[in-house]
């Protein structure tokens, strides 16, 4: 008996662990899309740009876009950031640079879409205080698109929240559970956010 009961506990404890890992539903992969998306995307007037040069504090700026498409950077002057992408960037200002310092190593992020509009927003619809369209920071979470739109009513069915997402195969959609992660804090579904995504919070039937 002794034998059979302890299977039973092995038994009951792997089932407990496979329903704890499948609760959290279909998630994006970790690590894909986010950094992918950013580097990809071309930057245009108005966005947010951060230009980190390494060691070189003095040298390091943060600045939107201009109208002319421009910024402005320490020794470089102005150089053309609308159109191209944070990497393209990046290695354009290392190589003005090398006249001036030893193997600069430049880092270029960008802080806020503002430019391409349909690619900026992250859009939160449904059984939330508002429905609302957010600008896109880098960073950002499922939490912080549901707080800032006044967090879910109560009579959402917040576990049954969908994101949806434009992938290079289409249109994808992931579970959320959004009422784990406001009221357990269960974080396994708060994902990193991409310019773009849907976020939709049904109503309860009941």
């Amino acid at each position: 008996m002794g034998a059979i009961y302890k299977y039973m506990i092995v038994v009951g404890i792997i089932a407990f662990l496979g329903g704890c890992a499948s609760s959290a539903g279909r998630l994006p992969e970790p690590g894909v899309g986010h950094a992918v998306l950013i580097d990809a995307y071309t930057m245009d007037v108005g966005d947010q740009v951060n230009v980190t040069v390494w060691k070189n504090p003095d040298l390091s700026v943060a600045a939107p876009v201009r109208p002319d498409g421009k910024i402005a950077v320490p020794l470089v002057g102005d150089i053309m950031a609308a159109g191209r992408t944070p990497e393209d960037l990046a290695a354009e200002i290392e190589k003005r640079l090398s006249d001036y310092i030893k193997e600069p190593v430049v880092t270029v992020v960008l802080t806020g879409l503002q430019g391409q509009s349909y690619l900026s927003r992250i859009s939160v619809t449904g059984a939330v205080g508002s429905n609302t369209a957010l600008t896109y920071h880098q960073g950002m979470t499922v939490l912080d698109a549901i707080l800032s739109a006044g967090s879910v009513s109560p009579y959402a069915d917040a576990n049954h929240t969908k994101l949806h997402r434009h992938t290079a195969e289409g249109i994808e959609t992931y579970d959320i559970r959004v009422k784990d992660i406001l009221e357990n804090g269960d974080m396994r579904t708060n994902v990193y956010l991409l310019p773009g995504d849907v976020i939709t919070v049904p109503e309860s039937l009941f």
